[in-house]
């Protein structure tokens, strides 16, 4: 019998770049995109890290090329992404991951050094990422997609991250503006708000306290799992998602939707 849908649920044989990829939920989403049958370029300012998550993705099956990109580092950002698209004959997918974590007190003595500093990774790597990428992205055959890591702090805020929730905040913005910006060029620009998950940024916390947080503030009562995030961001990159833009997916296991 004939399917009676018409749009693919596949990105088999897409070409995407992944930022941050050497661990953690880039590392998940390098891994998937592959699995699904992607060809992907991970990069990372780890090159060691980004070598083994490469002969990870090959062991396996996969297609992966491997690129270390500090995202601080416009020329570099130009450079990576012109051999990215040699080596994978364009780009139809980019997945802005790579963010840090810099938590400080607003009086603090270091403050703007380290408002400057997570700006620069969290926010303005990514519209330069953006820029980089998008004459490519722009003649994709199914549309380009784009999508930005933001954090449930961009929806909220806790005391002493405020560099952090900014700019977190600031990727939804620039997330909502280029969806409109770019819908007209077939290009759609969506976000993910992950949650608490269990990733380098968060590897401090004791586990305890995390189990403790999960209980009294997650639905689901854990934190939630790399591979997890990276569904949610597959589920925005697929050809059928074309209509899907300028949206904010929230994967916190319901913590947002609690009010206690």
């Amino acid at each position: 019998m004939a399917r009676l849908s018409k749009l693919s649920r596949s990105i088999a044989g897409k070409a995407a770049l992944v930022t941050g990829a050497a661990s953690g939920m880039g590392r998940a989403t390098a891994h998937l995109f592959a699995d699904e049958g992607a060809r992907v370029a991970v990069t990372d300012q780890h090159a060691d890290g980004v070598e083994t998550v490469v002969k990870e993705i090959q062991a396996a099956g996969g297609e992966a090329v491997g690129y270390a990109l500090d995202v601080r580092e416009p020329g570099r950002i130009e450079a990576v992404v012109a051999e990215v698209t040699e080596a994978l004959g364009g780009l139809d997918i980019l997945v802005n991951n790579a963010g840090v974590s810099v938590g400080l007190p607003v009086d603090n003595p270091d403050y703007e050094k380290a408002w400057a500093f997570t700006f620069e990774v969290n926010l303005t790597a990514q519209v330069r990422m953006v820029r980089a990428c998008l004459p490519y992205l722009r003649v994709s055959t199914d549309g380009g997609r784009i999508v930005n890591i933001a954090s449930t702090e961009g929806l909220g805020a806790t005391a002493g991250g405020s560099p952090y929730t900014a700019s977190k905040h600031g990727v939804i913005g620039l997330t909502r503006s280029l969806a409109v910006e770019l819908g007209r060029h077939n290009v759609t620009v969506n976000c993910v708000c992950p949650g608490p998950i269990h990733t380098g940024m968060t590897q401090i916390i004791p586990e305890d306290a995390k189990n403790k947080f999960a209980r009294r503030r997650v639905p689901i009562r854990r934190y939630g799992d790399p591979e997890e995030v990276a569904h949610g961001t597959l589920s925005l990159v697929l050809p059928a998602s074309s209509y899907i833009n300028g949206a904010v997916l929230v994967v916190d296991g319901g913590m947002t939707a609690q009010n206690t």
